[in-house]
């Protein structure tokens, strides 16, 4: 401990060894997907932290542990953004410096009260981190820690009760009792109480969420995933690969056929000829065809993603313009300040325009479906609404071909488990070079996924549910319940500070000889 103490000494070994601990919870998402290891994987930060000399140094270790986290959860955009890679993450891990502070003053010093109120402020914080950076302008709730539960039954049914957000407040607050129990001998009975207590409202919220209600009706869902594609006219040679698989499904008795994002590299206005060839292949199998435009519109100005579903004669008019836009990949925030990315990077040449309100499409008998386009699903309210709107099936059309060989295809496709169980709608998560998958209503998985090595047409059988979960009645309660914790403790300890600061000193009773005594002794 003492040669530990002593390499720590250095201000830059520190900050080294703290953006290390602090990417450990990434292990927890795909693609290593050690889910097991999230709770335990903040215990190092927490007791780094913990050990701090002053609380300047604490808020440095959360502000390092939070640029490793983001560096290494987003490595896979080095190759596009390059060094502005590092610039993001040193900008948002700033956000977890508050936090760094908060884990010392609750969890520094000798064993007090602080404990107890460790165990809902420090998961309160880095909720309210989460909160904060899923402003699409920041880039979106990509990482949220109770994301990397996506494979856990438990977790899923707690997202249904409070989104994403309660399973990483519990994630949180599970690491905080390990780090006590390590810690303190001294604390291992709140500590081990912490622990109950987590496992208890774990089990509470379980067991009184109620479960996506079956209707007995299945619908037939068709992905075309045609597979990398590049070089000269890699738009037209893309289209005639996902027209040749389109037409392998007919006779297949299919509802709906999905092709992913960007699949079609032309506005259907401007090219007639594509829309007879898609009207065709919706005759052809039988269905209506949901694909996604990326193009310049012929009807107003400038570029937009656009999801349009066609059917036997042509577009039928429902159509849906992405609103969320990926920053500096479909757009550059402050682009006079920030231009020069595009110099040093694959940032956006031109910016997206935005879409101004969601859209829930009609379908064959009954189904009603209701699209995002790949960022967006990583926000748990697009979802939310989209079923609060009647949605009947959630759909998702991506495209990560830009990082085809990275742990983002994997992440992205893991996304659509959360959103599904949320909300108990199952969901559709269909992409130009893979991961696609699909979920039932309780974000359980359908079928195989097809990998990034895939060209193929794959047909699922999804059950359809009804029925409203508490994540969907209610929304996005834990992070406010996060700030409200937040404010009382910070409310009770300005309370603290001014009855200290009026308390009267009380002068030492001196002796005949002149020396003091000192009161209490």
């Amino acid at each position: 401990m003492r040669n530990l103490g002593h390499h720590l000494a250095s201000p830059w070994r520190r900050s080294a060894v703290a953006a290390v601990v602090g990417a450990l919870p990434v292990l927890a998402f795909p693609a290593p997907d050690l889910w097991w290891i999230a709770y335990a994987a903040l215990v190092p930060w927490l007791l780094l932290i913990r050990a701090a000399p002053t609380g300047r140094r604490a808020a440095f270790d959360g502000w390092w542990g939070g640029f490793g986290f983001m560096l290494v959860m987003h490595h896979w955009l080095l190759p596009s953004l390059h060094v502005f890679t590092f610039v993001l993450a040193a900008l948002l891990g700033a956000l977890w410096a508050p936090w760094g502070w908060l884990v010392r003053r609750t969890l520094g010093g000798p064993p007090s009260g602080r404990r107890v109120a460790a165990a809902l402020v420090v998961p309160s914080g880095w909720l309210t981190i989460e909160l904060i950076r899923s402003w699409q302008g920041l880039g979106g709730p990509w990482g949220v820690l109770g994301a990397s539960q996506w494979r856990v039954e438990a977790a899923l049914r707690l997202a249904s009760v409070g989104g994403v957000w309660l399973p990483s407040f519990l994630v949180v607050a599970l690491n905080v009792a390990v780090a006590v129990l390590v810690a303190e001998r001294r604390a291992r009975v709140p500590a081990v109480a912490g622990l109950v207590a987590v496992a208890a409202a774990g089990s509470a919220a379980w067991a009184g969420a109620p479960r996506p209600e079956q209707t007995g009706e299945r619908t037939r869902i068709a992905l075309v995933q045609p597979g990398v594609i590049a070089g000269p006219d890699s738009a037209d040679r893309r289209f005639d690969r996902e027209e040749r698989l389109t037409r392998e499904l007919a006779g297949q008795d299919v509802d709906l056929v999905v092709w992913g994002e960007s699949s079609v590299g032309f506005d259907l206005g401007d090219r007639p000829d594509l829309a007879r060839r898609l009207a065709a292949l919706a005759r052809g199998t039988d269905a209506e065809i949901l694909v996604n435009v990326d193009a310049r519109r012929s009807d107003r100005p400038g570029i937009y993603k656009s999801s349009v579903l066609i059917g036997p004669d042509g577009p039928t008019g429902d159509r849906y313009d992405k609103m969320r836009l990926v920053p500096f990949g479909e757009y550059v925030p402050a682009r006079s300040l920030l231009g020069w990315a595009t110099s040093v990077g694959k940032a956006a040449g031109e910016d997206r325009r935005r879409g101004s309100e969601q859209v829930v499409m009609d379908v064959g008998d009954g189904l009603r479906i209701g699209p995002m386009v790949c960022f967006e699903t990583a926000f748990p309210d697009m979802s939310r609404h989209l079923v609060q709107d009647g949605a009947g099936v959630l759909l998702a059309q991506s495209s990560t071909s830009t990082f085809q060989r990275s742990w983002a295809p994997e992440q992205h496709a893991s996304l659509a488990a959360l959103r599904a169980a949320e909300t108990g709608r199952p969901m559709v998560h269909a992409t130009l070079t893979g991961v696609s998958a699909v979920y039932g209503a309780d974000g359980g998985r359908i079928g195989p996924w097809l990998g990034t090595d895939a060209s193929a047409a794959q047909v699922y059988e999804v059950p359809l549910a009804r029925g409203t979960t508490l994540y969907v009645r209610f929304g996005d309660w834990p992070p406010q319940a996060a700030l409200v914790v937040l404010a009382v403790y910070g409310a009770v300890g300005l309370v603290r500070s001014r009855r200290g600061a009026r308390r009267p000193l009380v002068p030492p009773v001196r002796t005949a000889h002149g020396s003091p005594v000192r009161h209490g002794r």
